[in-house]
């Protein structure tokens, strides 16, 4: 059971198009759209996202997300009118980068508040200085990417998910950059490729898994050798 998302957009398309990018990083996360009015023209529709909540709650609460101001206040009506207003709430975060991390966060098995979060985090400097940087404390090890799109989307997904309940603070320096490990946004901002060699920092008492972890994604591809 994990924490669902519904994304509130005035275009059902974009709705559509988000939950599917989003499903892919997250696939066993309730992430329900709720895009454009009944006639399939712009706008949102209350009754929509009302019936979307619904959906996307298995019993861990939901968590909204909205690209426009008006879809904000839909939302927040929405939330209102619920039995129980206080296993919804609406996130204050950009709507791509939010659903994302938000979507990350909950496929980790984040409680709805850690979800919420990172949703929240999503609008910060993706390349904000993480944790594990430089000192004699921490261990390192330099691995090169081969899988065909780098720390993009997916990769970059499971990476984060796979370091989600490791005690460590992990980071990924690639030359003069580095991101922290736990947040898919940060690793997408390296703009890491195929080819190109990146280096992993540890530090905590379990650095030695979280590098090993780190080592057995980069050596079988991210599972996902030619794909997004």
């Amino acid at each position: 059971m994990s924490v669902g998302l519904v994304l509130v957009s005035h275009s059902a398309k974009l709705a559509e198009g988000l939950a599917e990018v989003a499903g892919q990083m997250a696939p066993d996360v309730r992430i329900v759209p709720a895009g454009g009015i009944e006639d399939g023209g712009i706008g949102t529709d209350f009754d929509q996202v009302v019936a979307a909540v619904q959906r996307a709650d298995s019993g861990a609460g939901v968590v909204l997300l909205y690209d426009l101001g008006s879809a904000q206040m839909t939302a927040e009506l929405a939330v209102e009118s619920l039995a129980d207003p206080e296993a919804v709430v609406v996130a204050d975060a950009p709507f791509v980068e939010g659903t994302v991390a938000a979507a990350v966060a909950a496929q980790g098995g984040a409680d709805r508040a850690a979800v919420l979060a990172a949703a929240a985090a999503a609008g910060a400097p993706h390349l904000a200085a993480p944790a594990a940087t430089g000192g004699a404390d921490v261990d390192s090890i330099e691995l090169v990417l081969h899988n065909e799109v780098g720390l993009h989307a997916r990769p970059a997904a499971l990476l984060a998910r796979s370091l989600a309940g490791i005690q460590a603070d992990v980071s990924v320096v690639l030359g003069e950059q580095e991101a922290d490990a736990h947040s898919v946004l940060a690793l997408m901002s390296l703009g890491a490729r195929k080819g190109d060699r990146i280096e992993i920092r540890a530090r905590g008492a379990q650095a030695g898994q979280a590098l090993a972890t780190v080592r057995d994604l980069v050596a079988r591809n991210f599972d996902e050798p030619g794909d997004v």
